[in-house]
């Protein structure tokens, strides 16, 4: 067995010999030392099967077949220690492995960029219906602090004769958003910018503006768990109440939207913090499977006005 291996994974690798086996012990051992979820997964269970199947090369939402595989010494030492590393380091299971999904989509991805999550993918994937028309119209989209690009893909592949546009104030946030995006052969309608929000963008306007800004607020910043602090605070911190990028977001929108045009912003559990920051805002509240109040719908006329 490798010698860089952690004790107890050693331990537990020696022990057991099937998947299943290795899946119960992994959920005991992240509830017996209190990890953190909600980077993908929100339960122990979620994500020690996500790191199993990452880990052995197998299906991502395909378990019951191999849950008594018995695995090679090789794969026991390697999962064993990739469970041993998320307890041991609290990095979340994503930067682990290097990957992670989004609405059944994989995604690259590093510490340079925050782990996609967001639950506006959901409403993507509906095409945002009743929201958008025509979901087959030659539509301008873009994608405001696009991370990874997943959303930003998301939209070019649920909106087929679309052209968008992301942007991130990141370089190397924009090096992963490129690798994904050459990934799923985009690059004749998917272009990147790098930008302080709207400041360095062209002059264009747009019929949808998506938008998953840093919202957190100063005091939720200061009690993150471990996990969350390994992604960047760039892409997080929105200032003492949450809301300074977003009032820059809604300031500059509207002359980046043509007529009619929409901005879906999502803003987290900042909802209080929202309302207080702009009384007068009567947006559209989303709701999706996972999230109410989370996500706002806004016209280029309410932005104006």
């Amino acid at each position: 067995m490798a010698a860089s291996i952690f004790p107890d994974a050693q331990q537990a690798a020696r022990e057991f010999t099937t998947l299943r086996d290795i899946l119960r012990w992994a959920v005991s051992y992240f509830n017996a030392h209190d990890i953190s979820f909600g980077q993908g997964t929100d339960n122990a269970w979620d994500e020690a099967v996500y790191l199993g199947l990452s880990a052995l090369k197998l299906p991502i939402d395909l378990l019951e077949p191999f849950m008594d595989a018995r695995l090679s010494d090789s794969e026991r030492v390697h999962l064993c220690n990739l469970i041993e590393q998320r307890v041991s380091t609290r990095l979340p299971a994503a930067y682990l492995t290097g990957e992670a999904w989004l609405q059944g989509f994989k995604f690259q991805i590093n510490q340079d960029c925050i782990i996609p999550r967001s639950p506006m993918a959901e409403l993507i994937v509906q095409q945002l219906d009743p929201w958008i028309e025509d979901p087959h119209a030659s539509l301008a989209i873009l994608d405001m602090c696009t991370g990874s690009g997943c959303l930003a893909i998301l939209a070019a592949l649920h909106f087929s004769q679309a052209q968008v546009d992301a942007v991130d104030i990141s370089e190397k946030a924009l090096e992963i958003a490129n690798l994904n995006v050459r990934s799923y052969g985009l690059q004749e309608r998917l272009q990147l910018f790098k930008s302080d929000l709207f400041a360095q963008l062209p002059a264009k306007t747009y019929d949808l503006i998506l938008c998953n800004p840093p919202y957190v607020n100063s005091d939720s910043m200061n009690n993150l768990p471990a996990e969350f602090r390994h992604e960047p605070a760039l892409a997080l911190a929105g200032g003492e109440d949450g809301m300074d990028a977003v009032r820059d977001i809604l300031q500059a929108a509207p002359r980046f939207l043509n007529p009619g045009g929409v901005l879906i912003l999502e803003i987290g559990h900042e909802y209080n913090h929202f309302v207080q920051a702009f009384p007068k805002l009567q947006p559209m509240w989303l709701s999706t499977a996972q999230a109410d109040h989370q996500i706002l719908l806004l016209y280029k006329e309410q932005l104006e006005s």
